[in-house]
């Protein structure tokens, strides 16, 4: 029915979702150098990232109800090399250089930045489109750019399909694919009481209700990133009876319930994880699933067997319910886009309030030689482009981390908004200190 260059349905999802809100999703890796980089060897990175898997973009389908395909878009956005600023710059250039615009369709799909750091180094930061990849298949992107790998995914020009070419192959591809359409509407109530919040709030818990002219303010997420010597984060994990992932989850849980992401009634915080699932050779842009569970965060600073049993559980768990999810898939071409904007993307029980959690584990060090060699600091984060106080990404809150193990330091990304509170950087490291200082870890903050 499809051809290998048709967007999977999630990766359509996420292109509908673009269009219909406006807001873009887009992973940033950063690195930061005690030295001058070589920028020769950056230039050439970049030149052999436009002809991997992010040299690509997406053309829709004209037929209503059609698969969107990926055509090639070998375009090379530049290297930026800007103005030198000081140590205490690099977090805020790291922020700018995320709000710069991307976007699957038109384009840039992606764009490299190089910071002169005046008597301390540099830093470079890669932006691309979360529709076009996600955060493991970019580092994949760089590693073969690094390395000199090379492919030919074989993706056609944009426009290569004359209009009523383009109408009747995706008409007659539609057509084929009815019957599935058929079975995943039978699967949409299933999946609809397997989705269905396990609580309602009070107007206690409640987001204020912004005025109109409130509602349409753009809103920057605040941000930060702290670095943990990685012998640290895995010895107290073995103190605690975990591991590093339970670590992550405990304090992803106790610093949820400091941002009032607790369940009302059972004190319990829920968190949600992207499992990668990316295969050799596979071309999907988001090749994800989804899994969540609850963790009590009262003892979670003093043991972590019992997170370290919920993970396994939820890994064994979560495996049915995303299949149940798949079933609904290819109803996707066909939501209308009043619909899906009036939803957050990849949305699982958003009602309560999940803590968005994305751990990489470890990474591969090739990933840090974005200009030959092995950098100081590294790291992955998820950012969002074109919010709005009423955007639903943040409209109940939002408290989304990433976490990965590479150069000898366990990093954490955060991204934290609370609706009516002052939403600053200085209050979201407050958080993240004390929560630090509950788990007896010391960190190095960017």
């Amino acid at each position: 029915m499809s051809t290998f260059n048709t967007l999977a349905f999630m990766d359509q999802a996420s292109y509908l979702w673009v269009r219909a809100s406006g807001h873009v999703h887009a992973i940033q890796l950063t690195w930061v150098y005690r030295r001058e980089v070589n920028l020769d060897e950056i230039r050439r990175t970049h030149d052999a990232l436009a002809r991997g898997i992010v040299g690509r973009r997406v053309e829709p389908s004209r037929f209503p109800g059609g698969r969107h395909r990926w055509v090639a878009s070998h375009d090379l956005p530049g290297v930026d090399i800007e103005k030198p600023r000081t140590r205490d710059g690099i977090a805020d250039w790291f922020e700018e250089r995320a709000q710069r615009p991307v976007d699957p369709e038109f384009g840039p799909v992606w764009h490299l930045g190089v910071l002169p750091v005046t008597d301390y180094g540099t830093a470079v930061t890669l932006i691309a489109s979360h529709t076009v990849i996600d955060g493991v298949g970019l580092c994949g992107a760089v590693i073969d750019a690094v390395t000199g790998v090379e492919h030919d995914f074989g993706y056609p020009p944009p426009g290569a399909r004359t209009r009523r070419q383009a109408l009747r192959e995706d008409a007659r591809n539609t057509f084929r694919g009815l019957p599935q359409v058929g079975r995943a509407l039978g699967a949409v109530a299933s999946v609809a009481m397997q989705n269905k919040p396990s609580f309602s709030r009070d107007k206690t818990q409640r987001p204020p209700k912004l005025p109109k002219a409130e509602r349409k303010k753009a809103v920057v997420v605040p941000t930060a990133t702290v670095y943990i010597d990685l012998a640290q984060w895995d010895s107290r994990a073995e103190e605690l009876g975990g591991s590093s992932n339970a670590l992550f989850a405990g304090f992803a849980a106790r610093l949820g319930e400091r941002f009032g992401r607790s369940h009302p009634k059972t004190g319990l915080v829920t968190l949600n994880y992207p499992v990668n699932d990316r295969t050799e050779n596979d071309l999907r842009a988001n090749a994800l699933k989804g899994m969540d569970f609850a963790i009590d965060p009262a003892g979670v600073t003093e043991d972590l067997r019992g997170v370290r049993a919920a993970i396994k559980q939820a890994l064994v768990s979560g495996e049915g319910k995303f299949a149940e999810q798949e079933r609904v898939f290819p109803l996707t071409p066909y939501v209308p886009v009043s619909v899906v904007s009036r939803l957050p993307l990849g949305a699982v029980n958003a009602a309560d309030s999940p803590v968005g959690c994305s751990a990489f584990g470890d990474i591969d060090a090739t990933v840090t030689r974005i200009d030959g060699a092995e950098s100081d600091y590294f790291t992955v984060r998820m950012v969002e482009q074109n919010l709005t106080a009423d955007s639903p990404e943040v409209s109940s809150g939002e408290l989304y981390m990433t976490s990965g193990r590479v150069c000898g330091k366990f990093f954490i990304s955060f991204r934290a908004y609370q609706p009516g509170l002052s939403n600053s950087k200085d209050w979201l490291l407050q958080q993240v200190t004390e929560t630090l200082e509950e788990f007896g870890l010391t960190a190095f903050i960017e």
